[in-house]
């Protein structure tokens, strides 16, 4: 992971990568879970969920 995320854009990043898994939007990486959030946490770790973070 090049950058360093607090706890609540992790928290952001993830949710909303979960949300989008579980109404249909297609996976990142092969896995044979079926959980949206694990799946989620899963392709955080793998940093490849394309959210990126602005900050002032």
């Amino acid at each position: 992971m090049t950058e360093s995320y607090t706890r609540y854009e992790r928290a952001r990043i993830i949710g909303a990568r979960a949300l989008q898994i579980s109404m249909g939007a297609p996976l990142l990486i092969r896995t044979a879970k079926i959980d949206p959030l694990e799946i989620a946490l899963e392709e955080f770790a793998q940093n490849v969920i394309p959210i990126t973070v602005k900050r002032k």
